[in-house]
């Protein structure tokens, strides 16, 4: 798209109300989804361990406790 073509496209939205505006960018989201290739699909799973040497030297029960008390303060 040319610099001209953008900008007289901004510049009849921008003539739009608020709602008008929210509509047409859903619409143009709609569009754009279904042009894009999808993305590859992920699990949570894929998460699992991460961190976990954070933890390597903690002991939980006493964290917990820890945290537990710190709402008391």
């Amino acid at each position: 798209m040319s610099t001209d073509a953008y900008r007289e496209a901004l510049s009849r939205v921008l003539l739009l109300t608020p709602d008008e505006q929210l509509q047409l960018l859903a619409d143009v989201a709609a569009v754009l989804r279904q042009q894009l290739p999808a993305g590859p699909q992920h699990s949570i799973m894929e998460l699992e361990g991460l961190g976990k040497e954070i933890w390597q030297d903690v002991d939980v029960e006493k964290y917990i406790d820890e945290e537990r008390n710190s709402w008391d303060k």
